[in-house]
């Protein structure tokens, strides 16, 4: 039976998630502000953490960033709520490692596909670590225990979600990979959902990279359609 710990400080909507989790058979522990939650994170070690970021005393941001930094827990996947929709609180929550995003107000029914979703993708062997071997294409290595992409001699590190979604595109070097078919391999998600949150890990990865590249460019974007993984690279 898969354990998941709800954090959040609005009673109404902490209770709402744990009754309809319990009646898909997950058992649920409660915790109503991020010092109790970060306690029973490390107390319970639970499959899933949902997690809600406007809270008292310490915000959500803080409780996922303890979480990444706790050796016994650093890997729990973390589902994030927030009323908060802008782009740049995303990017805030992904740089600390979160896996997922869903704003308030949420239908019940996509809370429970996205919570399926990351106990699949826990319970499942990761893509990247099903070939613990090193893998170079072109300029670019990856190296799949650390989470690290290496161009030529400089290293970056990526976050688990950033890294299959890079090596995804790896995989399909030379090949368009739409946003749709990131969703669908990584998160297991339909094709129709949020594409946005791909658009936001694309850029976080960008950012990493090109601080390695040398001014080259390595994934091509076509507008519309999805992302080019170029081994070589592109001359900015």
């Amino acid at each position: 039976m898969n354990k998941i710990l709800v954090i959040d400080d609005d009673i109404t909507i902490n209770e709402l998630i744990q009754v309809n989790l319990e009646l898909q058979g997950y058992k649920v522990i409660t915790a109503y502000n991020g010092i109790t939650g970060f306690a029973l994170a490390k107390q319970e070690q639970p499959d899933l953490i949902i997690l809600d970021v406007m809270m008292p005393e310490i915000d959500g941001f803080t409780v996922a960033k303890r979480i990444r930094e706790c050796a016994q827990i650093q890997d729990t996947p973390i589902l994030m709520l927030t009323a908060l929709s802008q782009l740049n609180d995303k990017v805030k929550g992904f740089d600390i490692g979160v896996d997922d995003y869903l704003v308030k107000p949420f239908e019940i029914e996509e809370l429970k596909v996205r919570t399926r979703a990351l106990l699949k993708r826990t319970n499942a062997i990761p893509k990247s670590m099903a070939t613990k071997e090193v893998l170079t294409i072109g300029d670019i290595t990856l190296l799949p225990e650390e989470y690290k992409v290496k161009i030529k001699d400089k290293t970056a590190t990526l976050t688990p979600i950033e890294f299959e979604i890079f090596n995804l595109l790896v995989q399909n070097y030379g090949n368009m990979v739409s946003s749709g078919k990131i969703l669908k391999d990584i998160w297991g998600y339909s094709e129709d959902d949020d594409i946005e949150t791909i658009r936001v890990h694309i850029r976080h990865i960008r950012s990493k990279v090109d601080k390695i590249s040398d001014g080259k460019k390595y994934i091509k974007t076509t507008y519309g359609g999805g992302y080019t993984l170029i081994p070589t690279g592109l001359e900015n």
